[in-house]
């Protein structure tokens, strides 16, 4: 079994970066697919971007430009890159893991962009 640990959330300005990783350890298969999603207060999650095992990527459209994703395969760790953020961006990050057989998500991470 999979298990994911989220780092790096935190409080910034509006503008600033933040680095969020996504450490994962256990039965890692080949072939998967791990992704960052958020969920902000009232509002269902979203989708804020996707990289494969292969390093296939997708992203949501709002996003593209300011967040990018990113994967070590030796280290079994996802980054999401995040700059120019804005108040809107105030969420919980949650990290996912998927493959053939299972799905599986993080505790979450809180980003809190001050304005």
């Amino acid at each position: 079994q999979v298990q994911l640990v989220e780092s790096g959330g935190g409080l910034v300005q509006t503008g600033g970066s933040l680095r969020l990783s996504c450490a994962a350890s256990g039965i890692i298969f080949s072939h998967n697919v791990m992704g960052w999603y958020r969920q902000a207060p009232g509002k269902q999650r979203e989708l804020v971007a996707t990289v494969t095992s292969g390093g296939s990527t997708n992203y949501a459209d709002s996003l593209k430009g300011r967040f990018t994703i990113s994967r070590d395969n030796a280290k079994n760790t996802m980054y999401l890159q995040m700059h120019s953020l804005k108040p809107e961006d105030t969420a919980v990050y949650y990290c996912k893991y998927s493959d053939d057989y299972y799905s599986l998500w993080g505790q979450g991470t809180q980003v809190t962009v001050s304005s």
